[in-house]
């Protein structure tokens, strides 16, 4: 072989293997990503459903009768 064309081989083979690279890199940071981001979405869900039933309970204390006579004596 040539040493021009040797030198065109290990060049070639250089460039491969750091694309090779990039691209496991690349999808080893999603994966590393998609399981944070799935823990995230678990832990906002969570959240959510709390705020919900927070709701729930206000609108309860809104909607009693003892409330509303409560802010009728406040206004009077």
């Amino acid at each position: 072989m040539a040493s021009t064309t040797m030198a065109f081989l290990i060049a070639t083979i250089a460039i491969v293997f750091s694309v090779i690279s990039k691209i496991f890199t690349r999808y080893f940071d999603y994966k590393k990503n998609s399981a944070k981001n799935a823990e995230d979405n678990a832990q906002l869900s969570n959240e959510i459903i709390a705020l919900k039933k927070r709701i729930e309970v206000l609108e309860q204390i809104v909607t009693e009768d003892g409330y509303q006579v409560k802010q009728q004596f406040k206004s009077l």
